[in-house]
């Protein structure tokens, strides 16, 4: 590897902020980019609209390289049979809150990179473009390359590391068991094939020649320290922002996160239809944090909104999907420029 990960990106730190959808926006992206490191902003849940505003607002807040992340999932068939399944599991709680179920609209939420998208982003030409759950078709990734954008994808096993390779990624993010939200495997939903990060680390590390950047529960500098001496040629890091001020991050999630319940997080599939980490609640203790009633990804997400909506009105999380990694203790209320350099010094550490 003869490309350092600043050289490649453009970026004075080795450092990128996650992706975080629901809990950020433009904001914390020009943050953490004119602290030196990458910022970046998720885009899976924005319309072509609200795209180009906060790409818009990213390029007039910041000179520096910025990281635009979509997902690449199939979207599923609807299913009217597997809807009622879910709505019927639902259905006790529906009755606690007033809620008319035959009144609750359905809906992905989240949608793939396509080409109306790509559209979109064409007029911006984005120094860096990451891909969760794999890669778009080639046509599409032909014409991010035509940007000139560097690419980065998730990799959660040594096998879609390769595969990514074999697809002409610039870099694999190599992101453990230990991520909070939805960590991107896309070639098996075999949940024990994926390891933790400093087991999947040196794996992917042996079997590319891209640069590799680490990610999952890493939240201070001791463990950006941990992973660059273990090969990483950067680190990405999510959970450790999701108290600052720039974040979105709603004020029950902020609670959870400040409390010892942060301590227990679980996958589960009940807010989206894929696991995703989150810190443990009521609807996960009591339908169990994967159930077999879940429509597939990302379709379970419009059966318990109204439930997240209504709990949160009453100042309660119980139905919310209150993403966080398994190592939370990163999580200070600090500007992101802040955390961002003190993320930093391992770099520091690492080459002591």
């Amino acid at each position: 590897m003869t490309t350092s990960l600043q050289q490649l990106l453009g970026i004075d730190l080795p450092l990128i902020q996650a992706p975080m959808a629901g809990v950020q926006g433009s904001a914390m992206a020009i943050a953490v980019s004119n602290a030196g490191a990458l910022g970046s902003l998720p885009c899976a849940m924005l319309g072509n609209d609200a795209i180009r505003s906060e790409v818009t607002a990213i390029r007039e807040g910041t000179g520096k390289p910025y990281n635009l992340n979509f997902f690449c999932h199939v979207p599923p068939q609807p299913s009217a049979e597997r809807e009622a399944v879910w709505r019927n599991a639902l259905a006790p709680y529906y009755r606690e809150f007033g809620i008319d179920a035959a009144a609750i609209p359905t809906g992905p939420g989240r949608n793939p990179f396509s080409a109306e998208v790509a559209e979109v982003l064409a007029a911006f030409r984005p120094p860096v473009v990451s891909f969760h759950f794999g890669l778009p078709p080639e046509p599409l990734l032909a014409q991010v390359r035509g940007w000139g954008s560097k690419i980065l994808a998730s990799a959660t096993t040594v096998d879609e590391a390769l595969w990514l390779e074999a697809h002409g990624v610039d870099a694999v993010i190599a992101q453990g068991l230990e991520a909070g939200g939805h960590r991107g495997h896309f070639l098996s939903h075999d949940l024990t094939v994926q390891p933790g990060t400093f087991a999947l680390l040196p794996q992917v590390v042996r079997a590319v020649r891209l640069p590799v950047i680490a990610a999952g529960g890493i939240a201070d500098a001791n463990g950006v320290a941990a992973a660059m001496a273990l090969g990483a040629a950067g680190v990405q890091v999510g959970t450790a922002y999701m108290l600052a001020p720039e974040a979105t991050t709603s004020a029950v999630h902020r609670a959870a996160l400040k409390s010892e319940a942060a301590r227990h997080t679980a996958l589960t599939n009940l807010f989206t239809g894929r696991p995703a980490r989150g810190i443990v609640n009521r609807v996960m203790r009591e339908l169990g944090p994967i159930g077999s009633a879940a429509p597939e990804f990302p379709l379970a997400t419009s059966g318990i909104a109204p439930l997240r909506a209504k709990a949160e009105a009453q100042g309660s999380g119980d139905f919310s999907p209150l993403w966080s990694g398994q190592n939370a203790t990163g999580c200070r209320e600090l500007p992101a420029a802040e955390i961002t350099r003190a993320l930093a010094q391992g770099f520091q550490s690492s080459t002591a």
